[in-house]
C-alpha cells in the first residue's frame, strides 16, 4: 500500500452540454406526418400504437444487439457432417418473431380491411427506423405471396407464409408452424442481366409448371440464406425459369444448396448475404419454362417498393436524431434549433422526408387497389421513379443529419452511422438507378397509356401552384416529345420524382409543408441541403417533425 498518495478526484470534467437520449420513445404517436397519413384508417391506429411502441422501446436495444454480434457461418457440425447453416443472435430472432407476430410480412394477404398495404407499408417504416437487417427476409416474403399463388403446388407455402408464426428452427418446412421466402438470382457474370445466369435446370420427371427439377449453378448475392424456400432463377430447355428451392427436400433430406462463404458487404451487420452453390438442388417449376423473369416481376415489383419505405424510414430516423440533439445542443450560448443556418439544414431534411414518406403511401394506395387497371400502371411506373429518387436522396440526407450531430453522430454508439451504411442498399437492391430509369423509360413505351395515368395523378393538384403547373407542363412536352431520351434519363425521373412529390404534398392539405416543399424544390439553385429560400417557415417545420 501506497502511503501519502496525492488526492485523486472523483473525474476530470463534468459533462454537460450533451442531449438525452432519445429513447425510448413511441416511433408512431411521435411523428406527426405519419399520424396525419393514416388517419383515415381508424382500424389500424391501434396496431400502429403499439408497433411504434415496441420499435421506440425493445426493438431500439434488440436491433443494436444484433448489429453488434455479427450471423456465424457453420458449414459443417462437430462430427464433419455439411449442415450449411447460419446461426443469428437472439435479438435478431426477437425481432423476426415480434415482426412476424405483428404481420410485416402478411397483412396485406390476410386482412380483409381497407388500406392493408398501407397499413403495412407504415409498420415497415416503423420498423425499418431502428433494424433495417431483418427487413430483408420480412419483404422477402411478404412479395413472393404473389407469385407462389400463380402456381397450385406451390400454394401449400402460403398458410405457412401468412401464419404469424416465427420458426428459425433449421428442419423441413413442412414440419414448422411458419416459414421465410428469400429469393437467389444474381449471378456474378451477369449481376442485373439476369439473363445470362448460367445456374441450368433439368426436370426429374415430364417438367412443366409444378414439375421437380435439379438445379446446379452458383449465385452470387443471397440474403437471408436461412430461409425455408428461395424463388431461384435458372436456365432450363425453353429460357430462364422460377423456381422455388427449398432448403430441405421432401423427402426429409438438406438440398443441394451449400453456403460458400458469407459475404462481408456494408450495409447492416445482423442480416447475412451469402453466395450458395447449387448441387442438383430440387425446386419447383412456378410458372412456364421460359418465363422466369415474368414470374418473378411481381416480387421484385413489391421489394422495390419496399426499399422506398425502407428510405423513408431511414430518413426519419435520421431526421428524429437530428432535431433532437438540435433541440438541447448550444453553441455560443444558443439552443442550434434557433441559430438560422441550422434551422435551414433541418427544415429542408425535413421536407426531403415528408416527401419521401408522402410518395411511398402513395404507392401503397395503388397496391391497395389490385383491379383498378389506372391504379396499377400509376404503381408499376411511381415504383421504378421512387426506387430511383427517394433512395438516391436517402443516401445524402442521412450524412446531413450526421453532421448536425457532429462526431456524436459518426461514432457507433449512435445509431446514425448504421442508417448511412443501410442506405446504399436500398438504392443497389433490385436494380440500381440507371436500370429504374430505363425501366421508366421502357414502361412509357411499352405502355403509353401510363403516362396518361401519371399526369392525372398530377392533375389533380392542377391550379394549386403556377409553379408547379409550368414544371408539369415542361416534364410532359420532355416525355411526349423526348430527345436523347436514354442520355436524359435520370434528369426526367428526378422531375417527374419532384413533381410527383409536390403534387402528393399539396393534395396532402398540410399547406406548411406543401408550400414549403414548393418554394425549395422547383427550380432550385442550392444543391446541398441547407439552401432554401428565404421566408420558409423553418422553426414551424422543426416543431412539426420533432420526436417528442
Amino acid at each position: 500500500m501506497l502511503m501519502n498518495s496525492p488526492s485523486v478526484t472523483a473525474g476530470t470534467h463534468t459533462v454537460f452540454n450533451q442531449p438525452p437520449p432519445l429513447d425510448p420513445y413511441n416511433l408512431f404517436s411521435t411523428d406527426t406526418s405519419l399520424k396525419e397519413a393514416l388517419s383515415p384508417l381508424s382500424w389500424a391506429e391501434p396496431l400502429l400504437k403499439d408497433y411504434g411502441h415496441l420499435a421506440g422501446h425493445e426493438f431500439f436495444s434488440a436491433g443494436f444487439l444484433a448489429n453488434q454480434n455479427l450471423p456465424l457461418l457453420r458449414t459443417h457440425d462437430r462430427f464433419g457432417n455439411r449442415i450449411d447453416r447460419v446461426d443469428f443472435h437472439p435479438a435478431y430472432h426477437q425481432l423476426m418473431k415480434a415482426a412476424i407476430e405483428h404481420g410485416l410480412p402478411s397483412l396485406p394477404w390476410s386482412n380483409t380491411n381497407p388500406g392493408t398495404h398501407v397499413a403495412r407499408a407504415a409498420m415497415m417504416y416503423l420498423h425499418n427506423q431502428v433494424e433495417a437487417g431483418t427487413c430483408c427476409p420480412l419483404t422477402m416474403t411478404f412479395a413472393a405471396v404473389p407469385v407462389l399463388n400463380q402456381q397450385p403446388l406451390a400454394r401449400s407455402w402460403l398458410p405457412l407464409m401468412t401464419s404469424r408464426q416465427y420458426d428459425p428452427d433449421d428442419k423441413p418446412w413442412y414440419e414448422k408452424p411458419g416459414v421465410t421466402v428469400g429469393m437467389a438470382m444474381t449471378e456474378k457474370q451477369g449481376g442485373t442481366d439476369v439473363r445470362a445466369n448460367t445456374t441450368r435446370a433439368v426436370p426429374l420427371g415430364k417438367g412443366g409448371p409444378g414439375g421437380l427439377y435439379a438445379l446446379t449453378g452458383h449465385k452470387w448475392f443471397c440474403s437471408a440464406p436461412m430461409s425455408d424456400g428461395f424463388l431461384v432463377l435458372a436456365q432450363a430447355s425453353k429460357g430462364l425459369s422460377c423456381f422455388l428451392l427449398p432448403r430441405w427436400r421432401e423427402d426429409g433430406q438438406q438440398n443441394g444448396l451449400y453456403i460458400q462463404r458469407l459475404k462481408d458487404k456494408l450495409g447492416n451487420r445482423s442480416n447475412a448475404s451469402a453466395e450458395l452453390e447449387f448441387q442438383d438442388a430440387h425446386g419447383w417449376l412456378i410458372g412456364e419454362e421460359g418465363r422466369g423473369v415474368h414470374t418473378i416481376i411481381q416480387m421484385v415489383a413489391l421489394t422495390r417498393f419496399d426499399c422506398i419505405t425502407g428510405s423513408a424510414a431511414l430518413m426519419r430516423q435520421a431526421i428524429a436524431q437530428a432535431v433532437h440533439h438540435c433541440s438541447y445542443r448550444q453553441v455560443a450560448g444558443k439552443v442550434l434549433t434557433g441559430q438560422p443556418l441550422m434551422e435551414n439544414v433541418l427544415a429542408d431534411l425535413i421536407l426531403e422526408s415528408e416527401a419521401a414518406l408522402a410518395f411511398s403511401l402513395r404507392v401503397a394506395r395503388s397496391l391497395d387497389c389490385p383491379d383498378d387497371e389506372s391504379e396499377q400502371l400509376f404503381c408499376r411506373i411511381a415504383t421504378a421513379v421512387g426506387k430511383y429518387w427517394v433512395c438516391k436522396r436517402a443516401i445524402g440526407h442521412i450524412n446531413e443529419a450526421q453532421e448536425c450531430l457532429g462526431g456524436a453522430g459518426y461514432v457507433e454508439e449512435s445509431i446514425l452511422p448504421r442508417l448511412y451504411r443501410e442506405a446504399p442498399v436500398n438504392s443497389i437492391w433490385e436494380g440500381s438507378g440507371n436500370v429504374q430509369c430505363l425501366d421508366v423509360l421502357r414502361t412509357l413505351q411499352r405502355q403509353p397509356d401510363s403516362l396518361d395515368v401519371l399526369f392525372a395523378e398530377l392533375e389533380k393538384s392542377s391550379g394549386a401552384d403556377t409553379q408547379l403547373d409550368q414544371c408539369v407542363t415542361d416534364l410532359k412536352n420532355d416525355l411526349v416529345n423526348p430527345v436523347n431520351t436514354h442520355y436524359q434519363a435520370r434528369r426526367l425521373v428526378e422531375s417527374l420524382a419532384i413533381c410527383l412529390q409536390a403534387s402528393l404534398l399539396l393534395q396532402s392539405g398540410n399547406g406548411l409543408v406543401a408550400s414549403s416543399f414548393l418554394r425549395g424544390r422547383l427550380n432550385r439553385v442550392g444543391l446541398a441541403y441547407g439552401t432554401l429560400p428565404v421566408g420558409i417557415a423553418c422553426r414551424d417545420l422543426i416543431e412539426r417533425a420533432s420526436p417528442r
